[in-house]
């Protein structure tokens, strides 16, 4: 490919569109867009600087930078995300460290990790727990495909399972999960067109869709998880703003004891921890 210089000024005005479109973080962002579209900025072709214009248009448009680029960092790795999985995001990481040091001293076992997306938070956990196995379960195919994608990046895909399915259709055997892992839908159907632009219309509706009251989700995965669950065997749940006691009611009701909720660096109570 010809590389053509361009004028030292395309940086800036990345930067000033992306400022007018009211973009946070302007400058690191136009900064990861030129490393991804033209790895040798300044020199640049002219293919290299069409392919930034549309990155800029589609980025003004609030569409999210990791779903235009197609990557998305998370925890240690990177991971692929498409339109087809939700975006990972950093309150997130909790339950990858909570699992991790739950099942750090465990020669073996099985990570059950229900509606895995893009795989984030499994795949995490495997690659840190290199004696376990896993078990990724979503009701979408097209983000079964991105796991699967992603746990070959990660060279983990010999010791983990994807299935395509509902919860309430999911046939594990009684008793043999040691830890479940889920970062379920948990916004309030009504909610969801409050959100921001960035996640309402570019992250898959049945990733965020909790019910009417944000709860539905937890109620379904506290119907199965006791019968899957080992005796002392975990659950790990993601939590919304303010929900994190409910969750642990809903779980309690079914015979799980709560061992602890843990905040994220926010603050927030994000990671419920129930123990059968």
């Amino acid at each position: 490919m010809t590389k053509i210089k361009k004028n030292m000024n395309l940086r800036e005005e990345i930067i000033s569109a992306l400022i007018k479109a009211k973009i946070p973080s302007p400058r690191m962002e136009t900064d990861i867009i030129l490393k991804h579209a033209a790895p040798e900025y300044p020199e640049i072709s002219e293919q290299e600087k069409q392919t930034i214009m549309l990155m800029v248009s589609r980025r003004s448009r609030h569409e999210p930078l990791d779903k235009i680029i197609g990557e998305k960092e998370f925890y240690k790795s990177v991971f692929k995300v498409t339109g087809d999985v939700l975006s990972p995001r950093p309150d997130t990481e909790i339950l990858v460290e909570e699992a991790i040091n739950l099942l750090g001293a465990k020669k073996n076992g099985i990570v059950l990790d229900l509606g895995t997306g893009s795989g984030c938070i499994l795949l995490s956990i495997l690659q840190e727990c290199q004696q376990l196995q896993g078990i990724g379960v979503d009701i979408s195919a097209k983000a079964i495909e991105i796991a699967q994608i992603n746990a070959q990046r990660l060279d983990v895909e010999s010791r983990c399972t994807f299935i395509n399915s509902s919860w309430k259709e999911l046939e594990i055997e009684k008793e043999s999960i040691d830890v479940v892992v889920t970062n379920p839908p948990y916004i309030a159907s009504a909610e969801i067109e409050e959100l921001e632009e960035e996640v309402k219309s570019y992250d898959p509706k049945t990733a965020l869709d909790g019910g009417k009251d944000g709860y539905d989700c937890y109620k379904e995965i506290a119907e199965i998880v006791p019968e899957i669950l080992k005796k002392e065997g975990y659950i790990l749940i993601e939590a919304g703003i303010g929900q994190s006691e409910k969750i642990a009611e809903i779980f309690e009701n079914k015979g799980l004891r709560l061992k602890g909720i843990v905040k994220d660096l926010g603050g927030i109570n994000r990671c419920v921890i129930m123990k059968k």
